[in-house]
């Protein structure tokens, strides 16, 4: 818990900032309030100039800048470096310059910097472990000023020697002189922004540091210097582009930072193990950053104390546990654990499984595996409380019951995201034990043998995308709420479907021959015919491996069926 009476402190020298703009849009801000939340002012050629503040802008009088008010305030600053970027000596302020082909500056970007005292209590108990932190977050949440912050406190009050690699000036301010906001630590500038990597391998070998801070992890080179860093047992502190971690292991160039990723083509026996497909996915090393932080917001950060643990989490399609801290407005730090997934093991009530189910086409790989009609959705609840509608209390009850949704390969925090600009009545749960229906990236659900069969085993149905891009899981949710709005909530038991499979029991049927034949072509593909080993698929049905017996054909190889009952599989040979 931070201590109480660690409040935050803002200093930005905004005086500083007013100096250098046009004596018009000096005078349009004096009279507007509420200067401590501007962000940003932008002029631009032929147009007013405006000021931005969170959500909202406003123009800065009515006259439009000319090439002569960009000039005056070009006069005031220093020079732009190779990244188009200036600063006020002594300050934290950024200004960004816009320019034409001819490379006149036609537009400026006059960023307030901040330097905010008090950030650090989020993450004080990870500064003391000694290991290296990596920030997350989207433009403008505030990574910058926590690694300031972060940076003086290393400094200053744990005494460490500390370097900050200042590409753009944006850490410590321009000018020879560093801001006082990072406290004793020292300043390394960067001459040209595609040197970063090779500076932050001359602070370690020239200047024996303890603490290396580092704004914008951006390239491949760069995320090798801070390996190379690590390794030497220096501390990193950094930030990085990405939301999120699960961001940062899709990111081929930045996957490193977390680990990297490797396919690993398994043995017959440790692939039987682990009742998975021969080739998984796996983390390649560890990571650079043992500690990661996202940062959702300035007051609510999400924080993985074990980046290892996490990702392997995750390339098992398991979603991630980070404990959630937050920033009261009285400087206390509340933490939140989250809530660990449920293990898969037996279910006490048992459900009837669904019904046995008929051979079916394959759906167009394009398209979501369950129904094909287009599903318009009104996430708003209100819409069907309606008192001359014709629906009866019991009915309208149903509507409004939430959606127990278990996502596999599929960002949470993308579902949330959608959730809360959608209004859905959807609620994300851990384990299939909890939930109404299951939504998977295609490939995902390969991946996770044992959680598709425990879902079949409680009749879950199982929505199957192409991909988890944002049109693909919003038009994926959107059908299943649909089904749900017009389905029954509590079936009887006695019913052919089961309790549970209100979707339709074409469903699983679809779910179970996309997934088998999709294992069957990365076997194909990825091991019997670069290799030329035999692999052996998991366990189908006979209409199942039927399928997969014309789709080994169609690659003019041989297969044959082994094993007794419902472990008879197909193995594929090589030609």
């Amino acid at each position: 818990m931070a201590d109480p009476t660690l409040l935050r402190r803002t200093t930005d020298d905004l005086d500083r900032l007013l100096e250098v703009l046009p004596p018009v849009v000096q005078e349009s801000l004096l009279a507007i309030e509420g200067h401590e939340q501007l962000l940003e002012v932008v002029l631009d050629l032929g147009r007013v100039p405006e000021a931005r503040y969170p959500g909202r802008a406003l123009d800065l009088g009515s006259r439009a800048i000319s090439r002569g008010d960009l000039a005056a305030v070009l006069d005031k600053l220093g020079p732009f470096g190779g990244d188009n970027r200036a600063g006020i000596e002594r300050t934290l302020h950024r200004i960004s310059a816009i320019r034409n082909r001819s490379g006149d500056v036609v537009g400026l970007t006059c960023r307030v910097g901040r330097a905010v005292f008090g950030t650090v209590a989020m993450v004080r108990d990870l500064l003391d472990s000694g290991e290296s932190l990596l920030l997350m977050g989207r433009p403008g949440v505030g990574k910058t000023t926590a690694l300031r912050e972060i940076a003086r406190v290393l400094a200053d009050e744990l005494a460490k020697r500390v370097v900050v690699i200042d590409t753009s000036n944006e850490i410590a301010g321009d000018g020879d002189i560093p801001h006082p906001a990072i406290g004793r630590a020292r300043r390394m500038q960067v001459a040209r922004p595609e040197l970063q990597h090779q500076v932050m391998i001359e602070a370690v070998e020239n200047h024996m540091p303890e603490v290396i801070v580092i704004d914008e992890i951006g390239t491949e080179l760069e995320a090798q210097a801070a390996r190379t860093i690590a390794e030497r047992g220096v501390m990193l502190v950094a930030t990085a582009h990405g939301n999120a971690l699960a961001n940062l292991i899709k990111n081929p160039t930045l996957s490193d930072l977390v680990g990297g990723i490797q396919s690993v083509t398994l043995g017959d026996e440790e692939a039987r193990r682990r009742r998975s497909q021969k080739t998984v996915l796996e983390r390649a090393a560890e990571p650079t950053f043992p500690l990661a932080v996202e940062m959702h917001s300035r007051s609510r950060w999400l924080i993985h104390r074990d980046v290892a643990g996490t990702v392997d989490l995750m390339l098992r399609g398991q979603s991630a546990r980070p404990q959630i801290r937050e920033l009261g407005s009285d400087g206390q730090v509340h933490w939140q654990e989250s809530a660990p997934a449920p293990a898969r093991g037996p279910v006490a009530p048992h459900r009837p499984k669904a019904a046995a189910l008929a051979p079916v086409p394959l759906p167009d790989p394009r398209q979501p595996v369950l129904h094909r009609r287009s599903a318009a959705v009104s996430p708003n609840p209100d819409e069907f409380a309606d008192p001359e509608s014709e629906l009866d209390p019991q009915s309208v009850a149903r509507v409004q019951a939430p959606l127990r949704l278990l996502p596999i390969g599929i960002s949470r925090h993308l579902l949330e995201q959608l959730q809360r600009s959608r209004r859905w009545t959807l609620q994300l749960v851990e384990g299939p034990e909890q939930a109404d229906v299951v939504l998977s990236v295609r490939q995902q659900l390969g991946r996770d043998p044992e959680g598709r069969r425990e879902a079949q085993r409680l009749g879950l149905p199982i929505l199957v995308i192409k991909s988890d891009t944002l049109a693909q899981v919003q038009r994926g949710v959107e059908r299943l709420l649909e089904r749900h709005r017009r389905g029954p909530l509590h079936a009887p038991v006695g019913e052919v479907q089961g309790p549970r499979s209100r979707l339709g029991h074409g469903s699983a049927a679809h779910d179970d021959a996309l997934a088998a034949l999709e294992e069957c072509r990365l076997a194909v593909e990825q091991v019997v015919l670069p290799h030329g080993r035999p692999v052996e698929l998991l366990p189908r049905s006979e209409t199942v491996r039927q399928m997969q017996v014309e789709l080994v054909g169609r690659y003019r190889l041989r297969s044959a069926v082994f094993g007794r009952g419902l472990e008879q599989r197909l193995r594929v040979f090589p030609a």
